[in-house]
Protein backbone atom coordinates (compact mmCIF):
# COMPACT_ATOMS: atom_id res chain seq x y z
CA UNK A 1 0.00 0.00 0.00
CA UNK A 2 1.15 3.45 -1.49
CA UNK A 3 1.93 5.85 1.51
CA UNK A 4 4.22 8.93 2.54
CA UNK A 5 6.38 8.62 4.62
CA UNK A 6 6.41 9.68 8.22
CA UNK A 7 7.91 13.28 9.14
CA UNK A 8 6.13 13.96 5.30
CA UNK A 9 3.65 16.61 5.27
CA UNK A 10 0.96 17.06 2.48
CA UNK A 11 -0.33 20.43 1.87
CA UNK A 12 -3.06 21.47 -0.59
CA UNK A 13 -2.51 25.40 -1.93
CA UNK A 14 -4.05 27.64 -4.42
CA UNK A 15 -1.69 26.52 -7.44
CA UNK A 16 -1.94 22.59 -6.42
CA UNK A 17 -0.13 21.71 -3.60
CA UNK A 18 3.28 20.40 -1.88
CA UNK A 19 5.11 17.75 0.18
CA UNK A 20 7.50 19.15 3.45
CA UNK A 21 9.62 16.68 4.34
CA UNK A 22 10.63 16.97 7.77
CA UNK A 23 13.76 15.28 7.17
CA UNK A 24 15.40 18.10 4.84
CA UNK A 25 13.36 20.57 5.68
CA UNK A 26 12.56 20.79 1.35
CA UNK A 27 9.55 21.28 -0.21
CA UNK A 28 8.23 19.47 -3.17
CA UNK A 29 5.59 21.20 -4.93
CA UNK A 30 2.92 19.31 -7.42
CA UNK A 31 0.58 20.62 -9.88
CA UNK A 32 -3.19 20.50 -9.10
CA UNK A 33 -3.36 17.10 -10.62
CA UNK A 34 -0.77 15.43 -9.14
CA UNK A 35 -2.10 16.89 -6.13
CA UNK A 36 -5.15 15.44 -6.63
CA UNK A 37 -3.37 12.08 -7.57
CA UNK A 38 -1.62 12.06 -3.96
CA UNK A 39 -4.91 12.85 -2.19
CA UNK A 40 -6.10 9.90 -3.80
CA UNK A 41 -3.21 7.54 -3.71
CA UNK A 42 -3.14 8.28 0.45
CA UNK A 43 -7.01 7.49 0.80
CA UNK A 44 -7.25 4.19 -1.32
CA UNK A 45 -6.31 1.08 -0.45
CA UNK A 46 -4.40 0.37 -3.80
CA UNK A 47 -2.88 2.48 -6.48
CA UNK A 48 -5.36 0.75 -8.70
CA UNK A 49 -8.57 2.02 -6.72
CA UNK A 50 -6.28 5.57 -6.87
CA UNK A 51 -6.44 5.23 -10.79
CA UNK A 52 -9.99 4.47 -11.22
CA UNK A 53 -11.19 7.40 -9.26
CA UNK A 54 -8.51 9.79 -11.18
CA UNK A 55 -9.92 8.45 -14.31
CA UNK A 56 -13.95 9.24 -13.05
CA UNK A 57 -12.59 12.51 -11.47
CA UNK A 58 -10.98 13.96 -15.03
CA UNK A 59 -13.15 11.97 -17.35
CA UNK A 60 -9.62 9.97 -18.95
CA UNK A 61 -9.39 6.79 -20.06
CA UNK A 62 -8.26 3.90 -17.26
CA UNK A 63 -5.18 3.32 -18.80
CA UNK A 64 -4.21 7.23 -19.10
CA UNK A 65 -4.98 7.75 -15.41
CA UNK A 66 -3.40 4.31 -14.26
CA UNK A 67 -0.17 5.47 -15.74
CA UNK A 68 -0.28 9.08 -14.21
CA UNK A 69 -0.87 8.03 -10.67
CA UNK A 70 1.53 5.29 -11.04
CA UNK A 71 4.17 8.10 -12.38
CA UNK A 72 2.99 10.59 -9.77
CA UNK A 73 3.45 7.58 -6.69
CA UNK A 74 6.94 6.10 -8.53
CA UNK A 75 8.26 10.19 -8.68
CA UNK A 76 7.62 10.92 -5.10
CA UNK A 77 9.00 7.39 -3.94
CA UNK A 78 12.02 8.36 -5.77
CA UNK A 79 12.54 11.22 -3.85
CA UNK A 80 12.10 9.72 -0.42
CA UNK A 81 8.75 11.04 0.46
CA UNK A 82 6.81 7.88 0.29
CA UNK A 83 6.90 4.22 0.22
CA UNK A 84 4.92 1.38 -0.90
CA UNK A 85 4.94 -1.31 1.47
CA UNK A 86 7.67 -1.45 4.61
CA UNK A 87 8.19 2.42 5.42
CA UNK A 88 12.34 2.73 4.30
CA UNK A 89 15.14 3.82 6.71
CA UNK A 90 14.66 7.39 7.98
CA UNK A 91 17.26 9.85 6.11
CA UNK A 92 20.06 11.46 8.40
CA UNK A 93 19.01 15.15 9.00
CA UNK A 94 21.38 17.69 7.62
CA UNK A 95 23.22 18.70 10.77
CA UNK A 96 24.20 15.25 11.36
CA UNK A 97 26.95 15.53 8.59
CA UNK A 98 28.60 17.76 10.42
CA UNK A 99 29.32 15.60 13.80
Amino acid sequence: MWRLCERTHPVLTDEGGAILSEDTGRWSYLTPTASAAVMLLLASTNEEEAAGCFAERYGIPGEQAAADVRTVAQALTAQGLAHDGEEPAPRRRWWGWWS
